[in-house]
């Protein structure tokens, strides 16, 4: 987040002259600025034991963390997808469709993609969300990545998305009155996926979020 040129001074000024954190805030708030942006500049200054405001390093987007984030995301959709995919094949597989023409097999060449690509992406998801723990437990700042925020919302967007669009299919089809046994298994795979997706980056984005509140007090 890129922290007001005019705000950060303020802060640093206030600092500086010895003024509680919380004061300054609830001064700014009642001034009108955004809260998180008061929560970000007063988080740009370290709480340390010094004369003046002692700037804590700002985060900042290498190639390298991009393309490591890029990676982790893509792979995580292409093995959500995937999975989903295969557990639909099953489905089909254990209720099948009476109005499928007899000897007519595409499943097969679903579930062969699917393994293919599960066990690619898949592996490789686990191995760079290994890369990235550790580049983080090395410097916590890494979790106010810009790229890692945006890249989670836009995760959050996708997965609520396919949850909203899976209830919309659900209460279609109950409303006509074609519920049916493969149907409700299929929205639940959907659903199962999609809100396991969005509630472990949610919560990890509020872990952050309460991370850069707490440096602020």
């Amino acid at each position: 987040m890129a922290i007001d040129e005019q705000l950060s001074t303020f802060v640093h000024e206030a600092l500086a002259r010895g003024l509680e954190r919380s004061e300054i805030e609830k001064t700014l708030l009642r001034a009108g600025w955004n809260a998180d942006d008061v929560r970000a500049a007063l988080a740009s200054y370290a709480e340390v034991d010094f004369p003046i405001p002692v700037p804590r390093p700002r985060p900042h987007v290498e190639a390298r963390e991009a393309f490591l984030y890029l990676v982790l995301f893509t792979t995580l959709y292409i093995s959500a997808y995937n999975f989903g995919a295969l557990l639909y094949q099953f489905i089909e597989r254990a209720f099948p469709d009476s109005a499928s023409p007899p000897g007519w097999q595409p499943y097969l060449e679903v579930i062969r993609w699917s393994v293919a690509s599960l066990v690619i992406a898949f592996p490789i998801f686990l191995l760079v969300s290994r890369i990235v723990g550790r580049s983080m437990a090395r410097d916590p700042s890494k979790r106010g990545s810009s790229v890692r925020k945006w890249l989670t919302y836009l995760t959050l967007f996708i997965a609520s998305g396919v949850i909203i669009g899976d209830l919309i299919a659900l209460v279609y089809n109950l409303l006509g009155g074609e519920l049916t046994v493969r149907f409700i298994l299929k929205v639940l795979v959907v659903a199962a996926i999609a809100g396991t997706v969005f509630g472990y980056y949610l919560r990890d984005l509020r872990r952050v979020e309460m991370d850069e509140v707490e440096q602020t007090r």
